[in-house]
């Protein structure tokens, strides 16, 4: 385990991760259509203002701006080239904002999707995917990340690729994958499917969970999934603020500090010890997300209906697992 990790972890319990890095990317100007890695070269002080904004709202851990950053989705901007090169100077920020924070602060270097299709639906083969993370996995690890952090993945296989490149470079990983379909994955993955699959991978992950999806709600069902069957590993949430709605010609998201704060304790009765935001999260979420988790003590686990009634209705009846599937939809209660 990243030594960083393990130390805050024993110290605190629990870790509070960041926010959402697009939504606060398009607040600064990033256009629809952009890639938000270039930036990285083109607005490196933007970046950093992205990170410290973390940092500052009490984030032990934050994300680098590289979750598109491979040569597959590189390729859409004409930039495919310069995969490794755009990941290094992610992380290179991020090094410097976190080595300057008056505490420990671990730089987790972004890796999202492909944004392909893997064989045999698709035509993206295993050894192609994991030559592509491990391009990225090593423009991360030069650049000075403490470890590298799969996300939003939909697809087993595409999982499995991330592991093997990132085992071809020894460095620590944590992975998360989107259930935004009724529970599961794009492609069909329940909660407890991951905890298998990551049981089941020659090179595992230091923790592993859930990001982004439909809303807090869903999200910490599926932490409850993962939670379960008793993992050896740390369990992350990274839930989005709320549901996203369309306000004046763009996406806002309607969770407040206050339901964040409420969704980070529950979180961590779930059974959750990485806890962050995703979509939608800002510093001020993040703020009364770091001043919930110190003031208020671990209670018990929360069942459904305790979930729904606070941070509002699942937005299936089940998530394919169990006796949970059987659960019926609540009420949504207004925030």
């Amino acid at each position: 385990m990243s030594e960083k990790l393990q130390k805050l972890l024993a110290s605190q319990g629990w870790i509070l991760a960041d926010g959402a890095t697009g939504t606060s990317l398009f607040d600064m100007g990033l256009e629809a259509g952009e890639a938000p890695e270039i930036w990285n070269e083109k607005y490196p002080k933007r970046i950093l203002t992205l990170y410290q904004g973390a940092v500052n709202a009490g984030s032990d851990l934050f994300l680098t701006n590289s979750f598109g950053g491979n040569a597959s989705r590189l390729k859409l901007h004409g930039a495919e080239k310069r995969a490794r090169e755009l990941s290094r100077i992610s992380a290179e920020i991020g090094r410097d904002v976190a080595d300057k924070a008056d505490r420990n602060v671990i730089v987790a270097g972004s890796m999202g999707p492909t944004g392909d299709i893997m064989e045999p639906v698709g035509s993206l083969s295993h050894r192609v995917a994991v030559e592509i993370f491990e391009e990225q996995a090593s423009g991360l690890i030069e650049g000075g990340a403490d470890l590298l952090w799969v996300e939003t993945i939909s697809a087993p296989e595409e999982f499995a690729a991330a592991s093997e490149a990132i085992g071809k470079t020894g460095a620590s990983w944590c992975g998360t994958m989107s259930f935004d379909t009724a529970g599961r994955t794009m492609m069909g993955v329940t909660s407890l499917d991951m905890v298998n699959m990551v049981a089941s991978l020659p090179y595992q992950p230091i923790a592993f969970g859930a990001n982004c999806g439909v809303g807090a709600s869903d999200l910490l069902r599926t932490v409850l999934g993962m939670k379960a069957p008793n993992p050896k590993h740390p369990i992350i949430a990274k839930g989005n603020a709320g549901i996203p709605k369309f306000v004046d010609g763009s996406i806002h998201y309607d969770g407040t500090p206050d339901l964040m704060a409420q969704y980070a304790v529950l979180a961590r009765n779930c059974g959750a010890s990485i806890i962050g935001g995703c979509c939608g999260t800002m510093p001020e979420h993040l703020a009364a997300m770091r001043h919930s988790l110190e003031t208020q003590p671990i209670g018990r686990q929360p069942n459904l209906a305790e979930i729904s009634a606070v941070l509002g209705d699942f937005s299936s009846v089940g998530d394919g697992t169990g006796e949970q599937s059987e659960v019926r939809r609540p009420r949504r209660r207004r925030t």
